[in-house]
């Protein structure tokens, strides 16, 4: 009778300890330090993260020198350049683009102080040279977004037959990741890669949105995420969204055909009046240069300048239909 008690108690013992022990596993597994520092990573990875730790950040954002690192560190809101470097596909990082936008401002602003312009026209050169590698980085953005939306169709209707066929959503996920063209399946396959190492779909997802910037991944992103909750049949969802993106996609080409004499109108109208300037300030100098060395031509300049760029806003406001 002595044995069987005390083997009980062994037993007891044992099961409590083996239930802490899973417990504590369990645990661990979830909100352990090690799941913690894996999270913050797949974040890092993601340009739409939301709370990145520091020693991450450094490795994402910033230069190799130190003290560039520290500098870059203390200023806020760096993440939205990064972002932007991102969506552009460029390799460059973001001490490299600091680096030449005050490269591009110093020339500008030497090269009207050379020219002997007055202190105004200086540091809009220099505002100028300093904007020009931004705007590189926002024309490749649109050219990315654009490719990535005349793609999608193709790769949501892949992702619908491999479905039909019996794949799991992450695994459609992987197959736009290795068989579609690029640079859709860059961004699919690192999404299939945060959902594969532990993020849920639903951030996996609302990181693809933010890394494409694309109002049609947009749709897709929001699409699925209510199908998750709703329920209902992914695959046709998916294949009705690829139809309805073909259908937008024809009626942008008509409204860019029907808007085409607008934009060229608009283009001529922007660009005319400084190539007039440009042509009479190298045919007679003095003759325009009292814009900017007269008080009144001053004046005039500057309220010449306000009309135009209302004018133009006007103009681009008016050519560009939303669809």
């Amino acid at each position: 009778m002595d044995y069987l008690y005390y083997g009980f108690v062994i037993l007891v013992f044992l099961a409590v300890a083996g239930f802490i022990e899973g417990a504590y596993l369990t645990w661990n597994a979830y909100r352990g330090p090690e799941a913690k520092r894996i999270e913050h990573r797949l974040q890092a990875m993601s340009a739409g993260a939301k709370t990145v730790d520091a020693p991450l950040l450094k490795q994402r954002l910033l230069s190799d020198a130190p003290a560039i690192e520290r500098l870059l560190l203390a200023v806020p809101r760096l993440h939205l350049l990064d972002r932007l470097l991102v969506q552009s596909g460029s390799s460059m990082n973001l001490a490299s683009l600091l680096g030449v936008a005050l490269a591009l401002a110093l020339a500008a602003a030497g090269g009207a102080h050379f020219l002997g312009l007055p202190l105004w026209f200086v540091g809009a050169a220099a505002a100028l040279g300093a904007f020009l590698p931004f705007a590189y980085l926002l024309r490749l953005r649109q050219q990315r977004m654009n490719s990535i939306e005349s793609q999608l169709p193709d790769a949501l209707e892949l992702m619908a037959r491999a479905m039909q066929a019996g794949h799991a959503f992450s695994s459609a996920l992987h197959m736009v990741g290795t068989e579609g063209p690029q640079p859709i399946a860059q961004e699919f396959r690192t999404t299939f890669d945060e959902i594969n190492f532990g993020l849920s779909v639903q951030d996996a997802l609302l990181n693809l949105a933010a890394r494409a910037h694309s109002q049609d991944l947009r749709y897709f992103v929001v699409a699925v995420l209510v199908q998750r909750e709703t329920g209902g049949n992914l695959a046709e969802l998916l294949t009705s969204i690829a139809a309805l993106m073909r259908e937008r996609m024809k009626l942008k080409g008509a409204v860019r055909v029907l808007s085409a004499e607008g934009r060229l109108s608009a283009w001529i109208l922007t660009i005319l009046p400084f190539v007039l300037a440009a042509v009479i300030s190298f045919i007679n100098p003095r003759f325009v240069g009292l814009l900017w060395t007269d008080p009144i031509g001053i004046q005039m300049a500057g309220a010449a300048l306000v009309l135009m760029a209302l004018g133009i806003f006007w103009l681009w406001r008016i050519i560009s239909v939303r669809i």
